[in-house]
């Protein structure tokens, strides 16, 4: 799945989420919003970040989930704001005239599914710096 179908993908469960909740935000709002939550500091969408980011205790455990082939676990919003930072969930919930509680919810759903998708068929491996940044990776979420 290329970076903009996860956008999108993100963006949906996001938005279906927030509906569900009373608010209705249009998608092309969402997508940068998200993009931008989730890109490093040259502009580009940096999932392998977040999940590198992922390194200790239950937060290990959660992301190897993620990128295992089995369910999806949870994230709770402390955890969310943890690896993200605090100033990042505020921009993105300000971007989406949202509380950061909404927000987080959101992120909740759409979070692990988008790096869930970024893991299949390889293309999470361009996001950590190839095969080397993919050792790295894996070395932290497999203790070794």
């Amino acid at each position: 799945m290329d970076i903009n179908s996860i956008l999108q993908l993100g963006a949906q469960l996001f938005q279906s989420k927030m509906a569900g909740q009373g608010q209705q935000l249009d998608l092309g709002d969402i997508v940068p919003a998200l993009s931008g939550l989730l890109s490093n500091s040259q502009g580009q969408l940096d999932i392998g970040s977040l999940v590198s980011g992922m390194d200790g205790g239950d937060l290990l455990n959660i992301a190897q989930s993620w990128l295992g082939n089995g369910s999806n676990q949870g994230i709770s919003s402390n955890q969310l704001t943890q690896v993200l930072g605090q100033n990042r969930i505020s921009d993105f919930a300000s971007q989406l005239s949202l509380n950061e509680d909404q927000a987080l919810t959101g992120l909740q759903e759409a979070i692990p599914s988008m790096v869930d998708k970024s893991s299949s068929d390889g293309n999470l491996l361009d996001m950590v710096g190839g095969v080397s940044g993919a050792l790295d990776l894996a070395g932290k979420l497999f203790g070794r």
